[in-house]
């Protein structure tokens, strides 16, 4: 008769990650972790650093100072927990209960403990993210702000502005912010995501949490992070920038004090990363919240080369990204010093003309301010050219004929009350425009 198997064979099933031993790979019974806050099996690692006189970390390679083991009481009672649900499941009977909440609240503070307590940050930081990691359930939701009241927050703060001591130059302090910025991102969850039960508690949490992130040593190990993290770390911190955006009205303050054109350099590159749309569309935003706040932040974007990043997206751009382009050209448009940098380009007009009339009305409104704030300061001779030659001024005399807002028709009249006198020596501008508009003598 073949023998049942049965939930007593545990090591020849699937069990969580963290509950193997990184040298057997089977499930640990008596885990015990070493001075590097990694793990193992006390069998295991006693046989690597005492047999066999090993004095590096079997998983980090790091050296071991210590041969002192330190029983991992939290995580033995959590895979006994485990095994009891998965032997009550394999009986049939309902599963008895178990202090799992309690457990996992013991396993947090440990967690916290050893990161503050080792100068190895990254293993536990990692166990943090995945405890934290969104599932979709009310557990999620309590392990947040149960990491929150513990002051997980707080000891995570620490490890990102350490950054500011080493200047990004210890390979594993980098590493942990990199981590911490992972974590930070993941216990925020944003407000279009939340439901009625968790709201109240989770706003109140998550305030705090932003007061602490606009700190300016938060603020500037972002900016550090912002330049040489990874891919992950820098989508992130602009998915952190815009959630505090949402929360605060004056986040943009904190943002920009201090801020120098390396930090829009950074967000311009982003913006520019055709493989994340994701990370693209979160920096585009922030670039808005950002500019939208002072003067002085758009000549330092400007400086950073904004103008003409914005431009050469432009063409491929989709609708949504379309718009928020041409919305942040409006805006630096609006300097003298964009003003400049637009001319200067070259291809801005023509970029401009294909995409105001056809994408929707709103790109329509902002195209034909753009032209109005470059065609109302003393445009050169060679930018009037340039409108007539590549069609911008005949989409104009047809958007006078077309349905639309009276503010945005009203400065295409002013763009020919300025300039008509100029196109017309030409022959290819329209002949009747001149009478149509009943235009005399230039006015500008």
């Amino acid at each position: 008769m073949k023998k049942q198997n049965t939930c007593e064979d545990l090591t020849t099933m699937d069990f969580p990650e963290h509950f193997r031993c990184p040298i057997s790979m089977e499930l640990m019974k008596d885990p015990v972790t070493i001075c590097t806050g990694v793990t193992y099996e006390r069998k295991f690692i006693e046989k690597w650093l005492i047999t066999y006189e090993k004095k590096t970390c079997p998983a980090t390679m790091q050296p071991v100072e210590s041969l002192e083991m330190t029983p991992n009481h939290t995580l033995k009672r959590l895979i006994q927990v485990w095994q009891d649900g998965r032997k009550s499941k394999s009986s049939g009977c309902s599963s008895s209960s178990s202090p799992a909440r309690d457990i996992r609240h013991e396993e947090l503070v440990s967690l916290l403990r050893t990161i503050e307590s080792t100068p190895f940050k990254v293993s536990p930081l990692k166990k943090l993210r995945s405890m934290v990691e969104v599932h979709g359930d009310d557990d999620d939701d309590e392990m947040r702000l149960e990491f929150k009241k513990s002051g997980g927050v707080e000891v995570v703060i620490k490890i990102l502005v350490q950054i500011l001591v080493d200047s990004g130059s210890d390979f594993s302090s980098f590493r942990a912010s990199e981590e911490a910025i992972g974590l930070l991102n993941q216990l925020i969850q944003s407000t279009d995501h939340r439901n009625n039960r968790e709201e109240v508690k989770e706003e109140e949490e998550d305030h705090s949490t932003f007061e602490l992130l606009m700190k300016p040593e938060c603020i500037k190990s972002f900016t550090i992070m912002l330049q040489r993290g990874s891919a992950d770390t820098r989508f992130s911190i602009v998915s952190l920038f815009q959630k505090m955006a949402k929360s605060d009205r004056h986040w943009n303050h904190a943002i920009i004090k201090g801020q120098g054109i390396d930090f829009f350099k950074s967000l311009l590159e982003i913006v520019s990363d055709e493989m994340s749309g994701k990370a693209s569309s979160c920096a585009l935003q922030v670039l808005i919240d950002v500019l939208d706040a002072s003067k002085r932040s758009r000549v330092k974007a400007i400086e950073a080369g904004a103008v003409c990043t914005l431009i050469e997206l432009l063409p491929d751009s989709n609708k949504s990204k379309c718009e928020r382009i041409m919305l942040l050209l409006k805006v630096l448009c609006e300097c003298a010093e964009g003003r400049l940098a637009f001319i200067e380009h070259g291809l801005g007009v023509s970029a401009i003309s294909k995409k105001m009339w056809k994408v929707s009305s709103a790109a329509t409104k902002l195209g034909v301010k753009i032209l109005w704030l470059i065609c109302g300061s003393n445009p050169t001779e060679r930018v009037l050219e340039e409108m007539l030659m590549c069609g911008t001024v005949k989409k104009l005399v047809v958007l006078l004929h077309m349905g639309g807002s009276s503010s945005t028709k009203n400065r295409i009249v002013r763009i020919f009350k300025c300039h008509s006198n100029f196109w017309k020596k030409y022959p290819c501008f329209p002949s009747d425009v001149k009478e149509y508009l009943g235009l005399g003598h230039d006015v500008c």
